[in-house]
C-alpha cells in the first residue's frame, strides 16, 4: 500500500514536471523542470529496484541536462543577475521541498 502511493507520487511529480517542461516560456524553468522529471523517474527506477539505472539516470541524465542548461545560458545571454534577485524569497520553501524529497527517497531505499 505505502509504495504505491510513492509510486503514485513519483508518478505525479514526472507528469506535471514533464507538462511543465513543455509548456514554460523560461529556459531556466524548463531545464530545472526536466531536472526534476528526471529525478522522479530515478524514483520509480528504486521503487522496482533497479538502484543502478536510477543512479546511472541521475549522473548521466541530469549532468548532461545542466551541461546543456550551461550552453544555453551562454548562448542566449540571459541576465542571470535578475534571476539571482528573487532566489533568496524561496529559500526556505526550496529548503522544505529538497528535505521531503530526500525524506522519500530515503523511505523508498532504507
Amino acid at each position: 500500500m505505502f509504495e504505491q502511493f510513492v509510486f503514485y507520487a513519483f508518478a505525479t511529480i514526472l507528469v506535471t514536471a514533464a507538462f511543465m517542461v513543455i509548456t514554460v516560456r523560461n529556459s531556466v524553468h524548463a531545464a530545472l523542470f526536466l531536472v526534476l522529471a528526471f529525478f522522479a523517474s530515478a524514483g520509480i527506477w528504486l521503487l522496482l529496484e533497479a538502484e543502478f539505472l536510477a543512479i546511472a539516470l541521475v549522473l548521466v541524465y541530469v549532468g548532461a541536462v545542466m551541461v546543456l542548461f550551461l550552453f544555453v545560458v551562454m548562448m542566449l545571454d540571459v541576465d542571470v543577475a535578475a534571476l539571482r534577485a528573487g532566489f533568496t524569497s524561496y529559500l526556505p520553501v526550496a529548503a522544505l521541498v529538497a528535505f521531503a524529497m530526500a525524506a522519500a527517497l530515503g523511505l523508498v531505499v532504507g
